[in-house]
Formats: structure tokens, sequence, C-alpha cells
């Protein structure tokens, strides 16, 4: 039987993670001045300091290259972090569609575009994302698609994502650990409730192969990535 550790030997490997986790980001996910002034412009602008990871950055750019993804859709901009490694993995003539509900977010989401040279092929759509998604069908199929908004809304926003994408298309929703919460019976809250319910959903949806893979500091939160088969 293992033996608890101890105090120290919890915070030494706290220090060990962190620092793994600076070097891999340093030899395969580096920030740039655009990704770093986006960040400190999300700051000044109020909006939460909840963006996803260099190395997720780096993660989705990875899975967008293993679809070959032309056409990505993004429901959730924040301050335009995310969006601007998706963007930055699109080849020529891609196109990157982020949904924004907040028309002062997306100020601050079309300003980060613009200052890391994505605006050419990085557009942001205002409004409720549940209200903009039936709009999109004409522009489908997309070949990636990142989820990283309301957590309640995620199992209707998996639904049209399934309807947006083809064969071999990527799904990736952010926030599916949450700290075992939506593992738990029944989950404590709407949010974590429809986490549960899109967890589910991809688990035993015969069209998907998921996984979730914790990949946070500590590991207790984390990505669903799915594959439309």
């Amino acid at each position: 039987m293992a033996e608890t550790p101890t105090v120290e030997e919890l915070t030494r490997n706290a220090h060990l993670r962190q620092e793994i986790e600076a070097q891999i980001i340093k030899r395969f996910a580096p920030e740039d001045e655009a990704l770093r002034e986006t960040l400190a412009a999300q700051k000044r602008a109020g909006l939460p300091e909840i963006q996803i990871s260099p190395i997720q950055g780096r993660f989705l750019q990875v899975l967008a290259a293993a679809c070959n993804a032309k056409k990505i859709l993004e429901i959730g901009a924040l301050g335009g972090y995310s969006g601007i490694w998706l963007a930055r993995s699109l080849p020529a003539g891609g196109k990157l569609i982020t949904l924004e509900l907040d028309q002062k977010h997306a100020e601050v989401v079309r300003a980060a575009f613009a200052r890391a040279g994505v605006a050419d092929r990085a557009e942001v759509r205002v409004g409720a994302a549940i209200n903009s998604l039936p709009t999109l069908q004409s522009e489908a199929p997309f070949d990636l698609i990142f989820i990283d908004a309301d957590k309640g809304g995620y199992p209707a926003y998996l639904e049209w994502a399934i309807k947006l994408a083809r064969q071999g298309s990527i799904i990736v929703a952010d926030n599916c650990v949450r700290f075992g919460r939506p593992f738990q019976e029944p989950p404590p809250d709407a949010d974590n409730a429809g986490v549960a319910t899109y967890n589910q959903q991809i688990a035993s949806n015969p069209h998907l192969r998921s996984i979730l893979l914790p990949n946070d500091d500590d590991g207790m939160d984390g990505f669903a990535v799915s594959v439309v088969v």
C-alpha cells in the first residue's frame, strides 16, 4: 500500500510539474509578443483569465494538422487567445469563424486578431451561439470545431457541431473534467450537468470516437476530443 505523500513531497512535485511545463512550452509552444499582448489586453478589458494554456493551443494546432483543417469553427472567443492559435494553424485560404456573445468582447477579439496578423482569415460573429450555429450550415463542413463557451449549452453545441462536421472532423471541448464534478451523481449545478451530458453523449454516440484528456497543471480539468467517424 502506497504511503500518503508528505507536504514537502507534494510541494516538490508541484514545482517539478511547473518546471516540466515551462520546458515543454519553451520547446514546443512558445508565446510571441502578439499572444502575450492578447492576454494583457484581455485583462485590461476585464475579461476573466480563463484562457487555454500555450500547450493546449499547440495541441489544437496539432489536431488541425491531423485533420488537414481548412475551415475551423470556435464556439466561445473570450479574448481571442485560442483563436490566434487556431487561425495560425490554417493554410493559405483557410478560414476561422469564432462565435462571441458579447459585442464588447468581440471588439477585443478583433483587435487581437489584427495584432497577431490573422484578421484576413479569422472572423468574429456576434450573438448567442445557439442562434448563430444554424446560420452556418451553408458554410459547413468544418474540419475542426472547438467548444469553450457556457457549459450548460454544451449538449446543444455538440448537436450542432456534429451537424456542421464531416467524417474525419475533430470536435474538441474545453473544461470537461472540472475537478470531477461532472462525474458526481447528480452533478452539483447546471454547468456541471451540461458537461456531464456532453461527456455521456460523446462516449455513447456510435458516430464519434472520443476521450477525455486531463491536461492542465494538476490534471483536474481538460479537453474532450472526438473524431467524427
